[in-house]
């Protein structure tokens, strides 16, 4: 069975970053809309990273070896 040390070492990551973005953003009229958009931007790049990386583990089709080609 496949480790899942790789997929919750990069949702730790994606999250101390959000937590980074949350408290570094700069004061101002438009605070609120930097530190969503950031956040939402790391959830989906954290999403579409784990799902690609459990397709490459799981396949719905496994690979086959076609035997036509060699001699």
């Amino acid at each position: 069975m496949p480790s899942v040390l790789p997929i919750v070492f990069v949702l730790v990551a994606a999250l101390a970053l959000m937590a980074c973005v949350g408290l570094l953003t700069p004061k101002g009229p438009q605070q609120v809309l930097i530190r969503t958009s950031l956040m939402l931007a790391l959830a989906a790049c954290y999403l579409m990273w784990m799902v690609t990386y459990l397709a490459q583990l799981h396949p719905l089709i496994a690979p086959t070896k076609s035997l036509k080609g060699e001699s």
